[in-house]
């Protein structure tokens, strides 16, 4: 479950002073982050359409830089200590602002490379305008972490198998769709899975999506790892 991004511009006005980068520096990001970088606990641009965000919002955090070429060639360097938690979300996000009935499509494609180690999920991160749901889509995912919720069985749909869970975190429901193998590429056809909720199970209504973000819900990383996006698409009509 990544943060509630009302939580986060809570937080942002609340705490201007947890920003990070001071103390932890540039040094570990990659060479090729010709474009924009950042340490800053909540370091943000627009780059192309997207919108990237550092995104460390857990407790017991430790150091994490994010760089871009683009939106949607970017990368984060995490050093997360080996606690349980979820320390930070690294993402990217694309505003479709449509609602489900007005799609003709929303798909996505994403190529990663992502570490054997630590404990972290790849995945999307979906919400409607009101930030009433969360649907979550891991693609793939390492060490100790788990959704939230009741299993609800498993699914083909979207292009993929996924075993799929609903729960409450006391502000939203979330659905977390996991994938039943992991892959580093890929495409999602994202609409069929939003009219499943809606249509087969009822579970929303006739929601207007809002942001479609794709990150790294990182809970540890010791040693400091390495989370590449080498190429994302987020495209709907």
């Amino acid at each position: 479950m990544a943060r509630h991004p009302l939580a986060r511009t809570v937080t942002l006005l609340l705490a201007p002073a947890l920003a990070l980068g001071a103390a932890l520096g540039l040094a570990a990001a990659p060479a090729s982050a010709a474009v924009w970088n950042s340490c800053d606990q909540w370091g943000s641009t627009t780059l192309n359409g997207y919108t990237l965000y550092n995104d460390i919002w857990g407790s017991g955090a430790g150091s994490q830089c994010i760089w871009a070429n683009s939106g949607t060639n970017w990368g984060v360097w995490a050093d997360h200590p080996n606690t349980g938690g979820i320390k930070a979300y690294p993402n990217s996000k694309k505003v479709v602002n449509k609602s489900i009935t007005s799609l003709s499509s929303l798909t996505s494609s994403y190529n990663v490379t992502v570490p054997s180690s630590g404990a972290y999920n790849t995945s999307y991160d979906i919400w409607d305008t009101d930030y009433d749901y969360e649907i979550m889509l891991w693609v793939n995912y390492n060490g100790a972490v788990g959704p939230l919720g009741t299993s609800q069985g498993t699914l083909t749909l979207g292009g993929h198998t996924w075993t799929v869970y609903k729960g409450n975190n006391g502000a939203n429901d979330v659905f977390s769709f996991l994938r039943t193998s992991d892959s580093t590429s890929g495409t999602v056809n994202v609409l069929p899975i939003l009219k499943w909720i809606k249509d087969t199970k009822g579970w929303f209504g006739n929601e207007t999506i809002g942001d479609v973000q794709f990150g790294y819900e990182i809970t540890s990383s010791a040693g400091g790892l390495n989370f590449v996006t080498n190429s994302l698409t987020v495209s709907s009509s």
